[in-house]
């Protein structure tokens, strides 16, 4: 965003956008500020030299802003009430594809804490750099291709949305099996606490490693679950 900021204001006036989710900002802090032609630029980051995420409001939409959710330098949110309307803007920065296994599952975590703490019939819109996360084989040369016209693209997204993430209920969290749950991953939650019941009952250092080890196997499983709903999300979406 250095030295960039008049420039993405300039085009957002050009191509007439209203809401803008920006990514890789780098910029250091958790602030709002204005980029130059009645446009503000929400942001949060903690180093000034990678990652980073914003959106950018037309100035007539700041008043509108309700919440500003900034849960890291990869993921944040603004509800905003349009005309009656609750809309919630989710921007996100995924890890590369090369990153910590580690940094991965804490950026599904972070997302899906957004995701969850949406109330049921409040509007959604994602703009998420998902950073190579998409395709079989997530070569180089992958695109995700929507359709020209923004009521068929926003269509699209609303019932696939619908289709993959599904619709909060409203519970809280811990109640709640959230929207990428698989077969393998309940299968697992529920072999790893009958092996802490064992350990409990009987602190034998063979118990221990055992419930250690399916631990980190259903961390394993969890990060392949969300992998495979976001691909299955952006595939029905490259239609």
């Amino acid at each position: 965003m250095t030295g960039k900021g008049r420039e993405l204001a300039d085009m957002m006036e050009r191509r007439k956008v209203d809401i803008l989710c920006v990514q890789e900002t780098r910029w250091k802090g958790s602030k709002a500020r204005s980029i130059g032609a009645g446009f503000k630029l929400f942001y949060y980051g903690v180093d000034s030299k990678r990652n980073g995420v914003g959106v950018v409001l037309k100035e007539e939409f700041v008043r509108n802003v309700l919440e500003v959710k900034r849960v890291s330098d990869r993921v944040m949110s603004l509800k905003l009430e349009i005309e009656g309307v609750m809309l919630n803007v989710v921007s996100g920065y995924a890890p590369q594809v090369g990153c910590e296994l580690e940094e991965k599952e804490r950026f599904w975590s972070e997302l899906d804490e957004v995701m969850e703490s949406i109330p049921t019939g409040e509007r959604v819109v994602i703009g998420v750099d998902f950073n190579g996360h998409v395709g079989e084989r997530n070569t180089d040369d992958e695109e995700v291709v929507l359709p020209d016209d923004w009521e068929t693209t926003a269509e699209v997204i609303r019932v696939t949305g619908r289709k993959v993430l599904g619709v909060s209920s409203g519970r809280r969290k811990e109640d709640k099996n959230t929207w990428w749950w698989n077969e393998e991953v309940q299968d697992g939650i529920q072999r790893k606490r009958l092996a802490k019941k064992k350990w409990d009952m009987d602190r034998t250092e063979e118990n221990r490693q055992e419930y250690k080890e399916l631990q980190r196997r259903v961390k394993r499983e969890v990060s392949k679950a969300k992998q495979k709903a976001y691909d299955e999300l952006y595939t029905r979406l490259d239609c």
